[in-house]
């Protein structure tokens, strides 16, 4: 039987922070040990709790909650902010060493992977003292423990390494599914989101073991193709296979939280346009051009909501990408403030790849080709290339703030008289 370990780091932003403080201050205490969490900056409202400590979770601090409930929750908490580059290194440092065993690993984020254990299962005497002998060394050499899952496939693993931590070595072989996955709360079980754990619990279904015994059919009446998912998950039924490879970019985006909640929609396109010159300088950096571009709006509820549309001719033209944003702006703002504002480009192909050009789409969706041309359009594409290729090359040598649109000079006034 093949088998997959899937190795995830125990509260990776958190123990790569405590890392870090220990090696400046030695005699500090352990971000580990303590009530802690990694959490942005209040001033800038990023206030989200990105990793907790274990002492932290037995006050029912959660990820992703804000900043502030936690903070309520436990008024002793010690809020460190996050390192993007340190979890970069931390990361590169993890996957350097798993790759000394062997190149048959697939990263699926910063602090998680998976490895095919058939080509070094020589190298052990039992698959569990070779999982146990990489999170030790990992401990010993880089500082920080992993949990290890050991199934026959990449959703046991997962759900394995989800067992009880730190530092420990789980498996979930089919014959273990009934005992160790079942009794499980049925949002425990992978890919199954908060809505739906509560729909399925509405409809009496509590424990990933009821989700296995329901009815197929019944389960994709209510969740169409995510409930046939769902069963086969509850069930163990994986046939995704190890990817090793590293393939191309399948999308390329951008999202800021505002300082100051969006009131208007001048506001608003204002930040549009912003993210629409960082995803499209993105685009022509790695030489890509974009079919479909999507919009995303949280508002200061915290509600989220996004639309997304086909363009007519692929581009990777700022103006194109930023008209385009507008009109799905404007189609989904329901106009309450917002509070992060996103645009992701997706469906992407070679800057040289052959498309489809009609008469007027420049960057237009379908449904615009049928009625006229939008402002980006109407602009000679030739003309559009060479100046959206003079900014980038003049931002390359002299910064990104050597070339900045007008409109950005004076930002659009609020109706309070404040700027956003």
């Amino acid at each position: 039987m093949n088998l997959i370990f899937h190795i995830d780091v125990n509260s990776a932003f958190l123990s790569w922070t405590a890392l870090k403080l220990l090696e400046e201050q030695p005699d500090s205490v352990d971000l580990r040990t303590i009530p802690s969490i990694i959490g942005g900056d209040e001033k800038t409202r990023h206030g989200i709790v990105l990793a907790k400590s274990v002492p932290a979770k037995k006050f029912g601090i959660h990820t992703a909650e804000p900043v502030a409930s936690a903070l309520r929750k436990c008024p002793g908490l010690v809020v460190a902010p996050p390192d993007r580059k340190l979890y970069k290194e931390k990361s590169q440092a993890l996957m350097a060493l798993l790759r000394s065993y062997t190149p048959d690993l697939e990263q699926i984020s910063i602090d998680e992977c998976f490895l095919d254990y058939a080509p070094i299962r020589h190298l052990f005497p039992s698959p569990k003292e070779g999982a146990r002998t990489i999170a030790d060394r990992i401990r010993e050499e880089l500082g920080f423990t992993v949990n290890i899952g050991i199934a026959p496939n990449k959703l046991l693993a997962k759900m394995a390494s989800d067992f009880e931590k730190p530092d420990k070595v789980h498996t979930l072989f089919p014959e273990e599914i009934p005992t160790k996955m079942w009794p499980l709360p049925v949002g425990d079980l992978y890919m199954v989101g908060h809505s739906s754990a509560q729909r399925l619990t509405e409809l009496g279904i509590r424990t990933i073991g009821d989700l296995a015994c329901a009815d197929p059919e019944f389960l994709q009446q209510h969740f169409k193709s995510h409930g046939k998912m769902m069963w086969e998950y509850a069930n163990g039924i994986d046939a995704s296979r190890l990817d090793p490879e590293v393939h191309e970019l399948k999308g390329i985006g951008n999202s800021t939280t505002l300082s100051r909640d969006a009131l208007t929609a001048q506001e608003a396109k204002h930040v549009l346009l912003s993210l629409a010159e960082q995803v499209a300088g993105r685009l022509r950096k790695a030489g890509q051009i974009a079919s479909t571009v999507t919009v995303e709006i949280k508002y200061s509820t915290f509600q989220s909501c996004s639309r997304q549309t086909q363009l007519y001719t692929p581009t990777a033209q700022s103006d194109a990408l930023y008209e385009c944003a507008c009109q799905l702006f404007d189609q989904l703002w329901n106009g309450s403030p917002i509070r992060l504002l996103g645009l992701r480009t997706t469906k992407l192909q070679p800057k040289d790849a052959p498309v489809q050009l009609s008469l007027f789409s420049f960057g237009l969706t379908q449904e615009e080709e049928t009625t006229k041309p939008s402002a980006a359009a109407r602009l000679n594409p030739e003309k559009q290339k060479k100046l959206d290729n003079a900014m980038d090359e003049i931002r390359k040598r002299f910064g990104a703030g050597a070339v900045i649109r007008g409109s950005f000079l004076e930002s659009p006034q609020r109706e309070d008289g404040k700027k956003p």
